[in-house]
């Protein structure tokens, strides 16, 4: 008998009926997972209706609510169907497996000659009334999964690997799916007053003409104020009112515009992750860097909250309702078990934007206003200015050529602020309003970055996927940043994959090889050779053309975290004033693809978000606090800008699932700015890639 190993989330689980219910004609999955737009729900109902054999109208799945579900910790790190997605499939064979036993027993048939069809028991080939629902007290779902029983195979699948309808379209479409929708009986709506940059201290508030509004209340609690009334339109009002007539402190704001030099200079904690700590004297150096990036979710955070009878229910659209719960309860005083957190869909976001910041203020003032419903909604200025934002990071890799064209001497040196100050994270409460309640401006206190067993920060991707042996690499996590950074799709990844593929084409430029061939040189992976080999085949790598043309084509690869989906980009551009992305060509090895209409969404969301950061989005600031906190200020990728975008799936069905919502973003900035130095015949470092940034490399190259 072999025994498949368990996923985390069954080792913290491990019991079925913390899985599976079944009930009169149905069988209920819970996951802990969350939907965000990726499709997860209906790609976990596909993995439950083939391991049970059931027909998938019967299957219904919850997701992320603390009462029921397994807290299986954040929707994130493109865990979902690697972890909650394995152990589901774990779970159901079991139950499959006991079911046959439960009919080799009643039967007296050898349980090789049991299968399960549509939820009942096909014994030596005829049809039994033995299933699921007739024989549901006989399955004892009160005990642990051993992962003994054994999993189907791909050529036994019924729905996986297979488009079907998505579960959550239908609410979406007709007016219903999102937390935005919602309402509850005698529901009271709130804003909140915030200044202009996270963390900025109220100063001043002209009460005069709020104090005139009727049926508005202005409530405060410590450096937190509420407006708040039956009305959204009268509360609307009041804010606007009330952005009009303060004043705010915002400490101590950098407003130095070389974020590069900047990073570089802060305090920082400094370790050695692996190689020698040693100055490389490579003759090579490339350095790239980013600005801080909002989230840009196209709906603003929003969340609902009821106290009744000593319980608080929270309605939320955050990534990790677990670890939102938890830090609820310490910030407001609370048991866990007085706080039920519910996930409904929001507006998709890969990270952590304003989701557990918004529903702490619906919590908090749920409490101060027991057995009425609070909704609080924040404004799109809140969203991309007080939300946390992707990190701005450095990355520099000095690198030089071995005499036979190998790279030697590999020192990989990063800058960067935390990624991870998520509810919980560092053994924080990490939510603003609690900050505010507390006294009005958040901690000042170094935050940790994400752990390395968890895949790491802003060292997510930094070590090379080549052979490349005497790699080191040097994390300076800054303490003081100058904004609040935390999650942001990717991570680190984005950038340390920038300047590894970068470093790639400026090494094989120097050797004297085609950068594809110089890739294929150093890999060994059968399976990342062939997505490399794939995407150059499919763009027509070899007849490129010469660089300083104004059009360029750029390649990269990367695996995300050096153990998810192998994704290998090519893209084409043309620059004059601007770069112009006009066409992206993506190969991929995701493993057993569960939904293959799902994971081309993932891979072409990922391309397109990545495009947004590498040529447009900046997150700007000066002593007054953020000056992007709206569309015209802060663009993203048009639809006119969207390139075309081709993607190949391998076919790898036999293989285990590796996670794709974040594989794309990191070789799709490389292969950008790879074609950007391809069409000009230089490298520009500096993200994001605009006129401006092509203008003073143009003039740096002239000088």
């Amino acid at each position: 008998m072999t025994t498949n190993r368990l996923p985390q989330s069954l080792v913290d689980h491990p019991r079925l009926s913390q899985w599976v219910e079944f009930g009169n004609d149905t069988v209920n999955v819970f996951s802990g997972k969350v939907e965000l737009g990726q499709g997860i729900l209906t790609a976990l109902t596909q993995i439950a209706a083939d391991e049970l054999s059931v027909d998938i109208g019967c299957v219904q799945i919850v997701s992320g609510r603390t009462a029921v579900t397994p807290d299986e910790n954040f929707t994130a790190g493109s865990h979902s169907i690697e972890i909650s997605g394995m152990s589901i499939r774990m779970v159901c064979a079991e139950i499959r497996e006991t079911l046959l036993r439960v009919a080799s027993d009643e039967l007296g048939v050898s349980p090789h000659l049991c299968s399960v069809e549509n939820g009942n028991v096909v014994a030596d080939g005829a049809e039994t009334e033995i299933g699921y629902w007739s024989r549901k007290g006989l399955l004892d779902l009160d005990r642990e999964c051993s992962g003994s029983a054994p999993l189907k195979l791909a050529r036994e699948f019924r729905y996986v690997g297979r488009d079907i309808q998505r579960v959550d379209l239908l609410a979406k479409v007709t007016g219903g799916g999102f937390i935005h929708d919602m309402t509850l009986l005698g529901m009271r709506h709130a804003r909140i007053l915030r200044g202009p940059v996270r963390g900025a201290r109220l100063v001043r508030l002209d009460m005069d003409r709020l104090d005139r509004l009727e049926r508005v209340e202005t409530v405060q609690f410590g450096g937190l104020t509420a407006l708040i009334s039956d009305d959204v339109h009268r509360v609307e009002l009041a804010l606007s009112i009330a952005e009009a007539g303060c004043e705010w402190d915002v400490g101590r704001l950098s407003t130095d515009i070389d974020s590069e030099r900047w990073q570089r200079e802060q305090r920082s904690t400094d370790r050695v992750l692996y190689g020698a700590p040693t100055q490389s004297d490579g003759a090579l150096t490339v350095t790239v860097s980013r600005p801080y990036l909002a989230h840009g979710s196209i709906g603003p955070a929003c969340a609902l909250a009821r106290m009744s009878g000593g319980r608080l229910e929270v309605w939320t659209h955050s990534q990790g309702v677990g670890p939102l719960k938890r830090s609820l309860a310490r910030a407001l005083g609370m048991e866990a078990d007085q706080i039920a957190v519910l996930h409904v869909q929001g507006a998709g976001c890969y990270g952590h934007n304003g989701a557990d910041d918004v529903a702490f203020d619906a919590a908090f003032l749920a409490t101060k206003y027991p057995g009425v419903p609070i909704r609080v909604l924040w404004s799109r200025k809140d969203e991309l200015s007080v939300s946390p934002f992707g990190a701005a990071m450095v990355t520099e890799i000095n690198a030089s050529l071995s005499p036979d064209g190998a790279p030697t001497g590999w020192r990989l040196e990063i800058w960067s602020g935390t990624h991870g100050t998520r509810p919980g994270m560092g053994g924080r409460v990490n939510l603003l309003g609690a900050s505010e309640v507390a006294g009005g401006q958040a901690t000042e206190e170094p935050a940790p970055d994400v752990p390395d067993a968890a895949g790491g920060g802003a060292v997510r991707n930094a070590q090379a996927p080549y052979e490349i042996p005497d790699q080191s690499v040097i994390h300076h996590l800054i303490q003081r940043p100058a904004l609040h950074s935390s999650a942001l799709r990717g991570l680190g990844t984005q950038v340390n994959v920038l300047a590894i593929e970068s470093m790639m084409d400026e090494l094989a430029e120097r050797a004297g090889i085609d950068p594809l061939d110089y890739r294929l040189r150093f890999l060994a992976d059968p399976r990342a050779r062939a997505v490399l080999e794939d995407v150059a085949e499919r763009c027509a790598w070899k007849a490129r053309g010469e660089a300083g043309s104004g059009a360029g084509l750029g390649i990269a690869y990367s695996r995300y975290k050096n153990r998810a989906a192998y994704v290998a980009i090519a893209a084409r551009v043309d620059v004059d004033e601007h770069v112009r992305l006009t066409h992206v060509w993506c190969s991929a090895d995701a493993g057993l693809v569960i939904s293959p209409d799902g994971t081309r969404n993932q891979l072409e969301g990922g391309i397109i978000q990545a495009a947004s950061w590498t040529l447009k989005e900046a997150v700007r600031f000066d002593e007054g606090g953020i000056l992007t906190g709206s569309w015209e200020t802060y663009p993203i990728l048009r639809f006119s800008e969207v390139p075309l975008v081709d993607i190949a799936i391998m076919d790898a069905q036999d293989a285990a699932s590796l996670g794709v919502g974040e594989a794309a973003v990191g070789p799709v900035t490389a292969a950008i700015a790879n074609a950007v130095a391809h069409a000009l015949g230089l490298r520009i470092g500096t993200l994001p890639l605009t006129r401006e940034q092509i203008a003073r490399a143009l003039l740096a190259q002239a000088s």
